[in-house]
Parts: structure tokens; C-alpha cells; sequence
């Protein structure tokens, strides 16, 4: 009898203690669980982003994913007959399963492109009427797969010139097409799948002259009543830029055409923007020094106290990549120099300017 009850009470002590200890545990509460309120908080992925310590990452951060690359043209289509799923695949079969949403990026771009699209059996220059049926199968095939899996594209990217005293970018699509090839884009997009948010993307549109070109081509969209839902804005950003004046007005233009605003590509470098690639110079620091760690909490504070005074028209936010271990700006435009642009150091853990960007202050 002693020693029944002494078992009896032994399991009672345990359930207690255990129940009070799962009582004590900590949750882990991410960027979108702060955001919840507000607008979705998504990461940039490769399929080798998806293990490790990198899996937790994402998952308690983040409720949605954007294929960095695996969705461009030229590796999901290498050749005009083959297709290549595996990577993309990869990537939304995790985000089902872990029940993230999914940014498709993108449809058309002049960059990692397969050069096939643009040439005939002959190795000239295919005629627009071809060029257009390419464009076609190629989003209707693509669309059609992931239909009800993804929920926004990006379906024109960087289709404006970087050159303030021309308006679209001198492309293969352009010289070929003409400024068809955009709206055509769209409306095959529309036409794979009705439900799906289709968005313009583009890069320094807080710079008032690209800002100006870039609203000219989303008016003439929705002035002839292309379907297109939105514009994504891609934010690779610096600690010395964009001013919070000329992010307000990108956003308050942008959105008075009715469009969706979406950060798609979030990242603030420690480094002044440079577009000509370079090698590092000899004593050039490549550090994150705390003069400028303090510079990106500054900007990064920033920039979201402004998203969060416009949920009203923001409607997803899109980190590029998601902690400093891997970052498109390593190496680039500077090789041999480590970025940290990202609110999660080069171990997963969060930087001084993830709290800064959860503290609603």
C-alpha cells in the first residue's frame, strides 16, 4: 500500500513539474508574430538555405518565402523543352508543409534569361509574334504548376532603364517587342491563375527620377487596364539611403494608382551603394564596427516605423536572404568584402537591429 501511493504521488509530482516547466518555457516569438497586425514578414530562400540551424530560423520568423533564384527564367528553364522543378519544388513543398505563403520571382527579366528564348533554328533573332508565344508557354507552364501554392509574382522585373533620360531598358524583350512583352506578360499571368496578385518589381525607386519612370509605366498599366495588382519594391538599401522623405513620397505615389505596395528584397548594407564591380582595397575594412552596426539599427528603425504607419496599403514585407552567414552582397559589387546586411547575424541570432525593428516605440 506504501508503495502504491508513494508511486501514485511520485507521477502526480512529475505531471506537475513537467506542466510547470512547459509553463516556464519560453516561446519563440519571430518578426511575423510581432507583425501579425500588420503585414505578412517574409525570407529569400536557395533549397540549401532550407537545413540546419537555418530550418528553425525560418520557420519561427517568418511566414513566407521567396525562391531567390529557383524560379528565374534560365534555372527553371534552361532549354525550351526541359524543365528543371527540382530546386523550385523543393522550396514550396517545404513552405506547405511548414504552412508558409509563397512569392513567385519572377516570370520576365532581362537577367538569367536562357539565351534559346531569343533566337531561331538558325541562330538569328526570333520575330515578336515567337517571342511572345515563348513568353507564353513559359508562365502558363510555370503558373499552372504552383497554382494555389503561390499566392503573389513578381511578373516584370526591373523592366525600367537605369539611365534617368530613357524610360524602359534597351532589352531583348524591348528591342523585340516593344513594351508589348510587359503587357502581355501580365495578362498571361492573369490568365494561368485568376486569383494570384501579380506584381511590378524594381530597384531604387525611392530615387525620385527612377520613382517618376517607374510610376509612368504603372499608369500606363492600369490606364489600359493591364492586370496588374501591385508593385514590389525591393529595398537593397544602405544605412546612408533611402531618406524617409523619399521612401513616404515611393509609397504614397506608388499607392495612389490603387496598387498593393510590397517590400520584396529587403536588405540594408553597412557600405555606400556601388554599381561598378571592384576587388577589395588593400586595408579596406570589411567589419561590422559597432559605429556601424548603430547606423543600420538607426535605418532600420526607420524604415519600419514608416511600413507600419502604411499597413494600410503594404501588404507583405520580403527580407533578401535571412541572416548574415549568406548574402547576395557578399562579394558583390566588392569582392573580397563580407556584407551584413540582414537583421540576423552569421550564427541565426538576432542583432541589435531586430529589436529595435520589434519594439514599437
Amino acid at each position: 500500500m506504501y508503495n502504491k501511493n508513494l508511486k501514485l504521488f511520485l507521477i502526480a509530482a512529475l505531471i506537475v513539474t513537467s506542466a510547470k516547466a512547459q509553463k516556464n518555457t519560453p516561446t519563440v516569438k519571430g518578426l511575423k508574430d510581432y507583425y501579425k497586425n500588420y503585414f505578412p514578414i517574409g525570407g529569400a530562400v536557395a533549397v540549401n538555405t532550407l537545413n540546419g540551424a537555418n530550418v528553425n530560423l525560418v520557420i519561427s520568423q517568418f511566414n513566407s518565402l521567396t525562391p531567390e533564384n529557383a524560379m528565374k527564367m534560365g534555372p527553371i528553364h534552361p532549354q525550351e523543352n526541359r524543365y528543371n522543378w527540382r530546386d523550385a519544388d523543393s522550396i514550396v513543398n517545404f513552405a506547405q508543409a511548414h504552412s508558409l505563403r509563397v512569392r513567385g520571382h519572377n516570370l520576365c527579366w532581362h537577367e538569367q534569361t536562357p539565351y534559346w528564348l531569343f533566337k531561331d533554328s538558325v541562330g538569328g533573332r526570333v520575330t515578336k509574334a515567337v517571342l511572345l508565344k515563348r513568353l507564353h508557354d513559359h508562365i502558363n507552364t510555370v503558373v499552372n504548376r504552383y497554382k494555389g501554392k503561390i499566392y503573389a509574382w513578381d511578373v516584370v522585373n526591373e523592366a525600367i532603364d537605369d539611365d534617368s533620360t530613357k524610360f524602359l531598358r534597351n532589352s531583348l524583350w524591348y528591342q523585340i517587342c516593344g513594351d508589348d512583352f510587359i503587357i502581355k506578360a501580365f495578362e498571361y499571368a492573369h490568365e494561368a491563375d485568376p486569383k494570384a496578385q501579380l506584381f511590378y518589381n524594381d530597384y531604387n525607386t525611392e530615387r525620385p527620377q527612377k520613382r517618376d519612370r517607374v510610376y509612368k509605366l504603372l499608369k500606363m498599366l492600369v490606364d489600359r487596364g493591364v492586370p496588374v495588382n501591385g508593385v514590389g519594391i525591393q529595398a537593397h538599401w544602405s544605412v546612408y539611403e533611402p531618406s524617409a522623405q523619399d521612401l513616404r513620397a515611393t509609397i504614397e505615389k506608388f499607392s495612389s494608382l490603387g496598387l498593393k505596395v510590397q517590400v520584396t528584397e529587403l536588405d540594408v548594407s553597412i557600405y555606400p551603394w556601388e554599381k561598378n564591380p571592384r576587388q577589395l582595397k588593400p586595408g579596406e575594412s570589411d567589419k561590422l564596427t559597432p559605429e556601424l552596426e548603430q547606423k543600420q539599427l538607426e535605418k532600420y528603425t526607420e524604415v519600419f516605423k514608416i511600413f507600419r504607419e502604411y499597413k494600410k496599403v503594404i501588404t507583405g514585407v520580403t527580407f533578401w536572404n535571412v541572416c548574415d552567414q549568406y548574402t547576395w552582397l557578399d562579394e558583390y559589387p566588392v569582392k573580397g568584402r563580407k556584407n551584413y546586411p540582414l537583421l540576423f547575424d552569421q550564427n541565426q541570432q538576432p542583432k541589435k537591429a531586430y529589436w529595435s525593428v520589434v519594439d514599437f516605440k
